[in-house]
């Protein structure tokens, strides 16, 4: 009886996981600055100014936070830069935008680690399932981030994998 030889784990492939990507311990919150509009329409820069100076930033604390406004409303952009002023030194990292914004800005800043020489001449697996929402954006991010490096780039698991890129010889 011949012994089973696993060859997936035997081979030069390399696993990249975006989900170990993903900062699960850390809450996401949006900071909607609909609350600080007059009736939701209208942002009244003496009153907003006041309302931002006698908040307690506490509650923003070691979070990740989108600043973002959820009414149907012209929101002048100093506005979303003056929020992320107070938040700037309590919140973990702020983000202007949607929470889907934070994500993606949040992802790319933890893609950034990815060194593209480690993976030189190196067949790559981009996994494909994950517990944690990785968005889209996060797999075109990493492609382009080893598409000169890598020997090839495949998405799925070692063991069933669709090919996305692979370098002319």
């Amino acid at each position: 009886m011949s012994e089973i030889v696993n060859r997936v784990a035997n081979s030069p492939i390399v696993t990249i996981d975006l989900e170990e990507y993903y900062d699960q311990g850390t809450d996401r919150v949006l900071f909607d600055l609909k609350e600080f509009l007059f009736q939701e329409l209208v942002l009244k820069e003496k009153d907003f100014r006041k309302s931002l100076k006698e908040l307690d930033w506490e509650q923003y604390r070691g979070k990740y936070v989108a600043v973002d406004c959820t009414a149907d409303a012209i929101v002048p952009t100093w506005a979303f830069m003056l929020a992320a002023t107070y938040l700037a030194g309590v919140a973990k990292d702020v983000a202007v935008g949607s929470e889907e914004d934070l994500d993606r800005y949040l992802f790319q800043k933890a893609l950034m680690a990815i060194d593209p020489a480690e993976y030189e001449g190196r067949p790559v697996v981009i996994k494909g399932c994950s517990k944690f929402p990785v968005p889209v954006f996060a797999y075109g991010e990493v492609v382009r981030l080893l598409k000169g490096s890598a020997k090839s780039i495949m998405y799925g698991e070692p063991c069933s994998t669709v090919p996305v890129y692979k370098r002319p010889k």
